[in-house]
């Protein structure tokens, strides 16, 4: 047991400062592990967030760092079929100053309990499953969140959407794909509003 809690301790030791620690991930068996996290939790190394799920952050004369409410969301939801809404939407394109009192998100399928600071909501469109966090973002304002969100109305909306698929961040096929499958009229108008506008500017080919 000691050189199994040794070699979790080792590769602790190894994680950077401002990442996370994911129990199971750790080597040997899950005493082991769970036996060295508790050690490096009690030394002020790891901040828990929830069950299995610690994060490593830098030592301050305030305490051990914490990681923002964003980034959590990400590391327990992932980056493929979930992703902002609302203002948190919003913010990802950078078209508001608003800063809402808890990051607001939304998955495809189950919701996961226990995400410390992050408001979490549901989506049953399947066809969302393979799309990134930016792609379901452009979903979401198109639902009609831009118009109580987004500083300069439709108009920065659709350049900075068209920017994104300039670029490659969203992907315009896939988008046209998963919005087929939402129950929202107002977002595939949107959609194809949003369409039309970028093949006159040359956004869209």
């Amino acid at each position: 047991m000691r050189a199994a809690v040794g070699d979790a301790g080792k590769a602790l030791a190894t994680v950077p400062v401002g990442s996370f620690v994911h129990t199971n991930r750790l080597p040997g068996t899950v005493d082991a592990a769970n036996s060295a996290v508790k050690r490096a939790h009690q030394r002020g190394e790891l901040v828990r967030i929830r069950k299995g799920l610690y994060f490593k952050g830098a030592k301050t004369r305030y305490g051990t760092t914490r990681p923002s409410a964003e980034a959590i969301a990400v590391e327990v939801l992932g980056t493929i079929g979930a992703g902002p809404t609302g203002f948190t939407a919003a913010r990802a394109f950078g078209l508001t100053t608003q800063v809402p009192a808890k990051p607001t998100m939304v998955v495809t399928g189950s919701v996961p309990t226990a995400v410390p600071g992050v408001k979490v909501s549901k989506r049953s469109n399947l066809k969302r499953l393979g799309l990134r966090s930016l792609e379901i973002a452009t979903l979401e304002l198109l639902r009609g969140d831009w118009e109580t969100t987004v500083d300069g109305g439709w108009s920065a909306l659709a350049e900075a959407i068209g920017k994104a698929v300039a670029t490659g961040k969203l992907r315009w096929r896939k988008l046209a794909t998963a919005a087929e499958g939402e129950r929202s009229p107002a977002l595939r108008d949107n959609l194809r509003r949003l369409g039309e506008d970028l093949q006159v500017s040359g956004m869209l080919a």
